[in-house]
């Protein structure tokens, strides 16, 4: 049952994460996105880990997602969508295709490492995630969590840049 679970779940985000790159018009896509941030999360809650899968949920499909649509109709990138039709996306394909085959290659040929971290199971059950999240986030990795801050805050600056030009 839970191998079919994880069949129907990941064929739905292949084609949502498909409908992304496909879709002309941005907020279908955008739409499709919160789809596929929707099946990662589920994802995340079968591998028995929900505080990622409420993060997941929270940050990705809520606040990321309405600041990108908020800047598609901030922009309307509407009108551009209807223009003239290129090669780059059968171009892109091709790549896209390529680099496929070559990641199955690489993985088919590859072994894994063996290597383990530092938190087994019963660490984990007994400190918690959420515990061993925040630790970690504002221990070992706080540099790169105030860089993310600093670095939202100049989109959001950005964005109220370019649509003050349009007013």
């Amino acid at each position: 049952m839970e191998t079919l679970f994880f069949t129907l779940v990941a064929a739905v985000a292949v084609i949502s994460a498909l409908m992304v790159v496909t879709c002309r018009n941005p907020i279908n896509s955008a739409l499709s996105l919160i789809l596929t941030f929707f099946c990662l999360a589920t994802f995340y809650v079968m591998l028995d880990a929900p505080f990622m899968a409420a993060i997941q949920v929270i940050v990705y499909a809520g606040a990321i997602m309405v600041l990108i649509v908020f800047v598609i109709m901030l922009l309307n990138i509407r009108s551009e969508a209807g223009k003239r039709y290129t090669h780059a996306g059968v171009i892109g394909s091709i790549i896209g295709v390529l680099l496929l085959f070559l990641t199955l290659n690489f993985l088919n040929k590859s072994t894994l490492t063996g290597a383990h971290g530092g938190l087994d199971t019963a660490i984990i059950n007994k400190v918690g995630h959420t515990e061993i999240i925040g630790r970690a986030l504002f221990t070992d990795f706080l540099l790169p969590f105030e860089i993310t801050s600093i670095l939202l805050l100049v989109a959001i600056v950005g964005a109220v840049i370019l649509s003050k030009k349009k007013i």
